[in-house]
């Protein structure tokens, strides 16, 4: 199980990861440097250390790992990406297989998780904590952390949950708090009626858990549910093969059409991601799923050859806003389980890891690889155009493989039940970078970018030199502002990931540089909901590198809107012409602009966003 996620730099994976933010959120502008602070083998992957911790936030699960931190294994650190320092954390109860997002105010939520256990992931006799391993019981457990620059936060325990949860999923809500959907009691290869938990919560809590009709019918096939909150308020959920629209205000549910092909949620584990929304597409959430297997509800159990089943290599999208029905797009080239799809600023979508045949997870029978439910690891990525014509959507170019098993920051992937560094696929601590193709072009240094953005109201401006129009104004035109949010990766699932392109007209200067009028969000927080993302600018296909605003109020709370100023009109201001030799002498200016010139509000800079 491994997972990716792409923050200014690269991106990351890891059995569960959290990706923070750093703790100066929405202050005043920053100053950190606007290029990468490391060159890199472009579309290659290099090993750059082992992943106890960041200024990404790891949360793993108990086992017998090296590191320790109070008396016991350490399963949860932070890692800085600038230093390569590892700081252990103590994320206190056993948070394997949790589920998290990002709250309204930037405080990370991870919630859930496992029974305490000793060696080899068996129950513990104390669930109240004790040797080996000191985990108690996570399964109700609700952990908050407010990331921080100088290493002295931490992970704290909230008042718990009033049900067990392992293999939860969370969403943000338009007014900044989270929906946390589903699990079960103790856990295992996949889940049943015993133990199953087919109910929805808030955070903060919003009283007794929800009954959910969709998760009382997909078993055993109904952890970790994929959700996505929807433009129109609705949350769509995806289990097992089944699919609906979740208006969560009148806790109503209303099916749509069944997924085609293949299961995706896991332990299937196809990859899937809600594409970028833009004012083109009238800011429609559209959701691709691609992989995973075409095993049966009765298929589900552990007495046949799981790791040689063939993955499947369907991708089907759905806008579920606009209409039940899901549509066939361009196959994978190879069937896959647990690829993990990453948005880029560009629009296109990152997949990597994964395997030709099994699912995720690990079992102890005469079939598994070791202990592991997959075989035939897939080592290399793959690029997905959402523009591309059909047919050609899909691309290796230029890409090179990896050379672990799981794998454009990545790290994690243990399917084992306790640490195990002989198995076929053996617990991984190595970290990777990927660096993609436009890493060590020159960035464009944006300059006037704000530290928030708001739903609706005055547009903003954002100055751009000839050298971030790499020498030609007319680049100006396509010129992208994107507004990401990277989410929490576990299990071949991002939860929380998005992005959205602000709309925005252009200046086109004489001298070659060039003002981009740039719209605050759309009036309506269901499109990105509030809390921290990376804003970019993307000139010519190379983005700039992404600096941190706090979307929204930066509280939890229903979000002000207002209507998006209207933008100036787009314009290419024309050099003067050269003077005939016969005239008397003043040069004529073609064409004038009357609209509004850049407000400077600081220098852009890049900082490290989580998870």
């Amino acid at each position: 199980m491994s997972l990716s996620i792409p923050f200014p730099q690269i991106s990351i994976s890891a059995l569960t990861l959290c990706l923070l933010a750093t703790a100066r959120r929405a202050s005043a502008a920053y100053n950190f440097a606007a290029q990468p602070l490391q060159a890199g083998v472009v579309n290659s992957f290099e090993i750059v250390g082992n992943s106890y911790a960041n200024k990404v936030y790891i949360v793993d699960k108990t086992e017998n790992n090296p590191e320790h931190i109070n008396g016991h294994p350490a399963w949860a650190a932070e890692w800085s990406v600038s230093t390569k320092q590892t700081r252990t954390m103590d994320v206190i109860t056993n948070s394997f297989c949790a589920g998290g997002t990002v709250l309204g105010n930037g405080t990370w939520l991870n919630v859930g998780g496992n029974q305490a256990v000793t060696y080899g992931g068996v129950a513990a006799k104390n669930q109240n904590g004790g040797p080996p391993y000191d985990d108690p019981d996570g399964r109700q457990s609700i952990r908050l952390l407010d990331p921080c620059d100088d290493g002295d936060c931490n992970w704290v325990l909230a008042e718990p949950m009033t049900t067990l949860r392992w293999y939860p999923t969370l969403e943000t809500l338009e007014d900044g708090s989270a929906i946390i959907i589903g699990g079960c009691q103790w856990g295992g290869y996949v889940n049943d009626a015993s133990q199953d938990n087919p109910t929805y919560e808030f955070y903060p809590s919003r009283g007794a858990p929800i009954i959910s009709p969709i998760l009382q019918n997909t078993l055993p096939a109904n952890l970790y549910p994929l959700t996505w909150l929807l433009p129109s308020g609705n949350l769509f959920l995806q289990s097992n093969w089944k699919t609906i629209l979740l208006d969560y205000k009148n806790n109503q549910e209303t099916p749509l059409d069944d997924v085609p092909d293949a299961v995706r949620v896991y332990p299937a584990s196809g990859g899937s991601a809600m594409l970028t929304m833009t004012a083109a597409n009238n800011y429609t959430a559209t959701i691709m799923f691609c992989g995973g297997s075409n095993i049966t509800s009765a298929q589900w159990t552990e007495n046949w050859d799981i790791p040689n089943y063939p993955a499947s290599s369907s991708c089907v999208q759905i806008s579920p806003d606009l209409s039940p029905k899901y549509e066939e797009i361009d196959p994978l080239p190879e069937g896959r389980t647990m690829g993990n799809l990453i948005l880029l600023p560009d629009g296109r979508v990152f997949c990597l890891n994964g395997a030709r045949t099994g699912t995720a997870g690990y079992g102890n029978t005469t079939y598994t690889i070791g202990q592991s439910y997959a075989d035939q690891p897939i080592l290399s990525p793959i690029i997905y155009d959402p523009s591309a014509p059909a047919g050609q959507r899909w691309s290796r170019d230029g890409l090179n493989s990896s050379t672990i098993p799981r794998s454009v920051f990545v790290s994690g992937s243990n399917p084992n039940s306790d640490v195990n560094t002989t198995a076929p696929y053996p617990t991984e601590y190595r970290i990777e970078l990927f660096y993609p193709s436009y890493y060590n072009e020159h960035r464009p240094e944006p300059q006037g970018l704000p530290n928030r953005l708001t739903y609706g109201g005055p547009f903003f401006n954002i100055s751009l030199t000839t050298d971030d129009l790499f020498g030609n104004v007319n680049n100006i035109e396509a010129a992208k502002v994107i507004v990401m949010r990277t989410g929490f990766s576990t299990h071949t699932m991002n939860m929380g990931m998005r992005a959205v392109q602000l709309e925005n007209s252009y200046v086109g200067n004489q001298d070659g540089s060039g003002v981009l009028q740039v719209s605050q969000l759309p009036p309506n927080p269901a499109i990105m909901p509030p809390g921290p993302a990376l804003l970019f600018v993307v000139v010519n296909g190379i983005p700039s590198i992404g600096v941190q605003v706090m979307v929204g109020s930066g509280s939890i709370e229903p979000q002000s809107i207002s209507s998006n100023q209207a933008l100036p009109q787009s314009t290419i201001l024309q050099p003067p012409q050269a003077e005939p030799k016969t005239s008397s002498g003043t040069s004529v200016v073609l064409e004038t602009f009357a609209g509004q010139w850049p407000r400077m509000a600081g220098l852009a800079a890049a900082v490290l966003l989580l998870f």
